[in-house]
């Protein structure tokens, strides 16, 4: 195994897939477009430390960012380009051995496998029956995760003691936080080409378990989702759940974020779920409808001085790619509602933009406002938003104005999708 994560097939593979990724620079300083020259230069030596069994791997860069919904920081490490180019390798290498034994349950950070797929399985659990969903949070899993629980599970399958060695250098790594290097006894590097890959191998132990007991089940990296038919033996699976988790894997459920729901309450991944009759159909979730509109927040301020082609383009981008992911929802009126008030926060964009009495009243006029109500609303005291909902507005900078300037709009991008899907 060692000889074939460092064969220049798989090394170029990984350096490819690095570069394709690019992502910020590590705890070193270097891009990686910088990458390739180094490489040429020092990649004898880097061999021949790895051979020797003396190379050390650089500490992660600590980034923290904010989690969704602003429900607490999320700790990430980004590892040195050079480590990055090694831990792919690695990955690349670890995959085929591991990935077959997984569980068909399992979707995260597999080839191909995607959300998408986990959310269609959850719906046709639900749609069998097993309308009561056992969600089930782990406490920061990625920082938890003990090594030797860990190393124990990836010995299993690989005797290379070369490699062994080699992932648990990038397990203790350590993190620079404000320029100081700092030891890590747990946890694994998540934002590192080798975490997906680890965080499977350590919770199918898990998925194993749930399989053995018969339980249908969806999980996507450290997202779990189990569904029965009673709120009662929700409950009994909820406990026997915790406590394979606490006891054996040694990580720690977090029971407050932790819920037992009816199928029309749970969420996965973003979606929803809705009864329609005997069919089970699929939605947006609430809170990825909230985060959405404060993204469009961003992009539709009154303050940001930019023009509006680009914030056009901005909000396309953000659209588009918005609607790839979520096009699998079957439930859509809510996008109407989203396209229309995103209008009316354009509105009050060009509004501010036309800032002068006069020029509110020549660009009032030129399209087709009578010289009265143009005079009229041109010195209105009123605020923006009361403003960019008024009908003069709305008749002046119709649905037609927004797609002359190119805006796409969610409702229609969802039905480009699906229909050439």
């Amino acid at each position: 195994m060692w000889e074939q994560m460092l064969s220049p097939e798989n090394l170029g593979r990984a350096l490819r897939r690095v570069r394709a990724n690019g992502g910020a620079p590590g705890a070193d300083g270097m891009t990686t477009e910088e990458l390739v020259p180094w490489l040429r230069e020092h990649w004898v030596q880097v061999r021949r430390a790895l051979d020797a069994g003396t190379y050390r791997p650089s500490p992660v860069r600590r980034v923290v960012i904010p989690k969704p919904g602003g429900s607490g920081e999320r700790l990430l490490g980004v590892p040195t380009c050079l480590d990055r180019l090694i831990q792919q390798a690695l990955a690349q290498v670890l995959t085929p051995v591991f990935d077959p034994c997984f569980s068909g349950s399992s979707f995260g950070f597999r080839p191909g496998r995607s959300a998408h797929q986990a959310v269609r399985v959850a719906r046709r659990c639900i749609q069998d029956g097993l309308v009561w969903v056992v969600d089930i949070d782990l406490d920061r899993f990625f920082d938890r995760v003990q090594f030797d629980v860990l190393m124990a599970r990836v010995a299993r399958k690989v005797g290379d003691r070369k490699i062994l060695r080699l992932i648990r250098s990038y397990l203790e790594a350590g993190v620079m936080v404000d320029g100081i290097r700092q030891a890590t006894v747990e946890g694994t590097p998540q934002g590192s080409p080798i975490s997906p890959v680890l965080s499977n191998i350590m919770l199918d132990d898990l998925d194993r378990d749930l399989w053995e007991r018969g339980h249908r089940f969806v999980r996507y990296a450290d997202d779990l989702r189990v569904f029965v038919r009673s709120e009662r033996a929700a409950q009994r699976v909820f406990e026997s759940v915790c406590g394979v988790i606490e006891r054996r894997l040694r990580l720690k459920v977090n029971r407050e974020k932790s819920s037992i729901r009816h199928a029309a309450q749970a969420t996965l991944l973003g979606f929803g779920f809705f009864f329609d009759g005997p069919r089970v159909g699929i939605r947006i979730a609430p809170k990825a409808i909230g985060r959405l509109k404060d993204q469009l927040r961003r992009l539709t301020r009154r303050r940001w001085s930019v023009s509006m082609e680009y914030r056009i383009g901005r909000l396309n981008r953000l659209i588009t790619g918005w609607m790839a992911y979520f096009r699998l929802a079957q439930r859509v009126s809510v996008l109407g509602k989203l396209d229309g008030w995103l209008r009316r926060r354009l509105r009050q964009v060009r509004w501010k933009e036309w800032k002068t009495t006069a020029a509110k009243r020549h660009n009032l006029r030129i399209r087709g406002i009578s010289e009265r109500e143009a005079r009229k609303w041109a010195g209105v005291s009123r605020r923006y938003w009361r403003v960019a909902g008024s009908q003069i507005l709305q008749v002046s900078l119709p649905n037609s104005y927004w797609n002359h300037l190119g805006l796409k709009t969610l409702s229609q991008t969802w039905q480009r999708l699906n229909q050439t899907a």
